[in-house]
């Protein structure tokens, strides 16, 4: 889990690419994210589960084996792949097992009704759950398809 950097706290991942723009570094009208494809075995419970936690809008739906989400708001749009061979990830790590390749970190105004409307959506609270974190304040849940998301307030 990241911690958000206070000098880029409040600005928008576009508002990002353009202070790299300014520098040279990185040519946001070249290279622009746009979405993110999630695996798991069945598109459908896992599309349904980020439709309900974002307020994404369905788009495409045709479980099992895709689906894809929009933001309403433009940002960055989800792609759900199914695939038969799809094996969830374990949390936390451990040797020898399928590791977690990224998970959503989701900042909510309201964590235990984050976490309600997570659980109503098809996923499970996590049995391990960062020592080291405040439960009042984070949240470790996993998607019908056992990717990690965290629910966290502001400034966590």
């Amino acid at each position: 889990m990241t911690r958000r950097r206070s000098d880029n706290a409040g600005r928008s991942a576009v508002d990002l690419g353009r202070s790299f723009e300014k520098t040279g570094e990185v040519s946001a009208a070249t290279n622009r994210w746009v979405g993110v494809a999630i695996d798991c075995a069945d598109a459908g419970p896992v599309a349904r589960f980020y439709e309900r936690l974002l307020g994404f809008e369905m788009g495409d739906f045709a479980p099992p084996g895709w689906a894809q989400l929009w933001d309403p708001a433009g940002g960055v749009h989800l792609n759900i792949q199914g695939d038969s061979r799809y094996e969830p990830p374990t949390w936390p790590e451990r040797p020898g097992e399928q590791a977690k390749m990224l998970h959503f970190e989701v900042e909510v105004d309201d964590l235990e009704a984050a976490v309600a409307t997570a659980l109503e959506g098809g996923g499970t609270e996590a049995p391990w759950q960062p020592p080291d974190r405040n439960r009042e304040r984070i949240r470790v849940m996993l998607d019908p398809a056992g990717h990690p998301v965290c629910l966290f307030l502001r400034g966590e």
